[in-house]
């Protein structure tokens, strides 16, 4: 089937344009999904959902803001030297932008409220949405994801060596570089499918019609603006799951232990041998953590 038959495009009432997919029935409980820096909607696992919509919820997943099929800022992106000191443009947009792109979203597909499910920076945009409109969320689930103090889940040597190569010309580099970066965060246990990655970075390249390094530059800039969101992170009210894999080379574990910590009765799961990366043999096992957080909002 064809991959691009499933996507929507809906126009936010700030004129961004944002791509999703829809599957499982309307008018049960919405899980929303929310991927990381630079990853398209379709970097959550097919099975993941799969085993969502067996449970009965609708899941939406989403292209960010600069990512996959959604718009492309016209704000000038950040220069390398820029991020590394991180300074951050005045005309920079921040994770609370995109978090009100997520809220915006739920309006025009008229879902009351969800629950949320963000991997990496889409666990601080999910974090972000919890905060400041609780209203909409459900229940928060936050995948290898960090508070935004720069004292915590920081990223190792090697993951900021890899972080700065250069961006992939063709297609063969792009899925060369994803393969290459994904052996480096896939942790110690859980091996990734390389057929399945391969597959995965063809497809993410021509779903965005190749590799726009501005648009990755200006996501990493929102998460530089938005500073440290402990604060606000003690806020949040809903039923809370932190998942952090011990073997995390690009958000340190401490991240999640921080994030656990902020948020008032967070619960907080660490997988011995997991790195940064949604790993095939742990699905059933994301799904039940997910599932079962989500029944927590009717407790």
């Amino acid at each position: 089937m064809d991959s691009a038959a499933a996507d929507q495009i809906v126009e936010l009432s700030n004129g961004t344009r944002i791509c999703c997919r829809i599957d499982g029935s309307p008018g049960g409980e919405t899980v929303v999904l929310i991927a990381g820096l630079g990853q398209q909607l379709i970097a959550w696992p097919q099975a993941l959902v799969d085993r969502l919509v067996a449970d009965g919820y609708q899941v939406v997943r989403l292209d960010n803001r600069d990512a996959g099929r959604s718009s492309r800022s016209d704000r000038p992106a950040p220069g390398k030297l820029q991020l590394l000191a991180g300074r951050v443009r005045p005309d920079a947009y921040a994770l609370e932008d995109m978090a009100a792109d997520i809220v915006d979203l739920l309006d025009r597909l008229e879902i009351e409220r969800a629950h949320l499910v963000g991997q990496s920076m889409g666990g601080m945009i999910a974090q972000v949405v919890a905060a400041s409109a609780p209203a909409k969320v459900a229940s928060l689930t936050s995948f290898f994801s960090t508070t935004g103090d720069p004292k915590v889940g920081q990223p190792n040597l090697r993951t900021k060596l890899l972080l700065t190569a250069p961006t992939p010309s063709t297609r063969e580099r792009a899925v060369a570089g994803h393969l290459r970066m994904a052996r480096h965060l896939q942790g110690r246990v859980y091996g990734m499918d390389t057929d399945h990655e391969r597959a995965h970075a063809a497809e993410a390249w021509d779903r965005a019609d190749g590799a726009d390094p501005d648009a990755m530059a200006r996501q990493i800039q929102a998460i530089l603006a938005s500073g440290d969101r402990t604060a606000s992170l003690r806020t949040i009210s809903v039923p809370t799951l932190v998942i952090h894999g011990d073997r995390d080379p690009i958000v340190d574990p401490s991240g999640g232990r921080a994030t656990a910590a902020a948020i008032p009765g967070a619960r907080h799961v660490t997988i011995a041998g997991m790195g940064h990366h949604l790993a095939p043999g742990l699905i059933e096992r994301y799904a039940d953590l997910i599932t079962r957080n989500a029944q927590g909002a009717h407790a």
